[in-house]
């Protein structure tokens, strides 16, 4: 996905916070920001989601997953990025047969 169509996908966030139909959307961004991330931060993970699912229907030519959508929302937040680095660290300073101890 391209930076191009951000705007677009936050936009129809937007429309989902507001709809009594996607509320689920609304619980999700609800959740993030109990977890600490801000409400932009927030929209943009459900964005980013929402642009997979829509990149789905694009490529393999079938309707739009609710379903899928769903489970991509819940298995949000996505991983932080200085955690990864984080555990990354961790594991190149331990030493290789760590697997045995």
């Amino acid at each position: 996905m391209t930076d191009d169509l951000l705007p677009d996908l936050l936009a129809a966030v937007e429309q989902q916070l507001a709809s009594p139909q996607t509320r689920y959307v609304a619980a999700t961004r609800v959740r993030l920001e109990k977890l600490g991330l801000s409400a932009a931060d927030a929209k943009d993970q459900i964005a980013l989601c929402l642009g997979e699912a829509m990149d789905q229907v694009l490529r393999h030519h079938r309707p739009f997953d609710q379903a899928a959508y769903r489970a991509s929302l819940d298995a949000l937040p996505f991983p932080n990025d200085e955690e990864d680095d984080e555990a990354g660290d961790a594991l190149a300073d331990a030493p290789e047969d760590a697997s045995l101890l």
